[in-house]
């Protein structure tokens, strides 16, 4: 197995839906992302493009990017929706295909548009459709499940089945914001993130986020029930690449990586309770690596939903300070199918401030899917 290296990555602001990027085709999006990225590194050879996407119009996105992006009829890309964990998967696949020896450059990431998420419907003869509602926005991922509040309805049940409190949601809500705001006004993002069609922030962040204005929320599923839109992640939409290597690369082009990718893993887990699965596929990942949460100086996890958080405090409340430092989902937001490059891109800049060595980012599907991955910083 060769060694797979990360040399950076760039990811645009990230916009609430029918916000900064609502007229943005995010293939548009995407490749002029791509464009700065190319000249930020002085990519020559792309051996391979893969482009995690969630909800766009289908067909092969990431090739329709590529070829906007001027990168050359020659190099291949695809697209892979394995929705909110697509772009970790993308990374995956990058590392693998590098790590066979099969490449020496990928570009790995993810693109979203929520604002421009196609209407879809069933065909009158699929046993799904309905005269009354034709129309839908949220695809079946698991044969006992149809309807628009799946991921809503799955971090309900998790709360409900570890017994959460609404204090324990609240502080992660708070928290996150915080954490965020503090990111945002000592620019630890900054050299990662590409201001895009007249963008200037990250929408979701909400600097006045306070105990009041979260008891003030209505709970989305009625009834005795905690889920708001103030533990949950809002709407979004942006892009988010990193490009990955070979050793090979790195001595012929005299580069410097920031992080070396160690491993990953995707796992499979009840899609009834989708949220568990960012613990579950960390629990896997450390497992392959012989090494434990205290070894880890840095944690990503993509907070879809605050219970998410919780998960983690409780069983390793004392490493809560190495989680998600700069804040997470709940305060930047979730653009699906490119969050994984998102959150990749925060653990580089959580471990270069903490100076920290070990890395994961970790990420729970729609379907009970999880995908983690371990990075090991360059010291020297």
């Amino acid at each position: 197995m060769e060694n797979v290296y990360i040399l950076g990555g760039l990811r645009s602001h990230i916009g609430l839906k029918n916000g900064i990027f609502k007229n943005v085709l995010p293939e548009d999006l995407g490749a002029s992302l791509l464009k700065e990225l190319i000249k930020k590194y002085q990519l020559k050879k792309i051996d391979q493009i893969i482009c995690g996407n969630a909800v766009g119009t289908g067909g092969n996105i990431a090739r329709l990017m590529a070829l906007k992006a001027g990168v050359g009829e020659e190099v291949p890309a695809f697209t892979i929706d394995m929705q909110c964990s697509s772009a970790c998967m993308s990374m995956d696949v990058a590392f693998a295909k590098i790590g066979s020896g099969q490449c020496d450059l990928v570009i790995a990431g993810g693109i979203e548009s929520s604002s421009l998420q196609p209407i879809r419907s069933y065909v009158k003869n699929d046993s799904r459709y309905s005269e009354k509602n034709p129309s839908y926005t949220v695809a079946q991922f698991s044969p006992n499940e149809n309807n628009e509040l799946v991921m809503l309805e799955g971090a309900e049940r998790v709360a409900q089945k570890e017994k959460v409190a609404k204090a324990e949601l609240d502080f992660w809500s708070l928290e996150s914001h915080r954490r965020a705001k503090f990111a945002k006004e000592n620019a630890r993002l900054d050299d990662v993130i590409l201001p895009l069609y007249g963008s200037n922030k990250d929408e979701g962040i909400r600097e006045r986020m306070s105990q009041k204005l979260l008891d003030r929320l209505p709970t989305l599923l009625g009834g005795n029930t905690l889920t708001t839109s103030g533990n949950s992640c809002l709407i979004n939409d942006g892009a988010a690449f990193v490009v990955l290597c070979s050793e090979k690369f790195l001595q012929q082009n005299n580069s410097r990586s920031l992080a070396q990718m160690i491993n990953s893993c995707s796992i499979g887990a009840n899609p009834l309770y989708s949220p568990m699965a960012a613990m579950k596929t960390t629990d896997k990942l450390l497992g392959l690596v012989d090494l434990k949460y205290s070894d880890i100086a840095n944690f990503e996890f993509n907070e879809a939903f605050a219970v998410i958080d919780v998960l983690f405090e409780r069983k390793y409340p004392e490493l809560i300070d190495r989680y998600n430092i700069f804040g997470g989902a709940l305060a930047y937001g979730h653009p699906y199918g490119a969050s994984g490059g998102i959150i990749m891109l925060h653990l580089l800049k959580a471990l270069d401030y903490t100076k920290g060595l070990y890395g994961v980012c970790s990420i729970a599907g729609a379907g009970g899917l999880g995908s983690a991955i371990l990075i090991k910083r360059i010291t020297t």
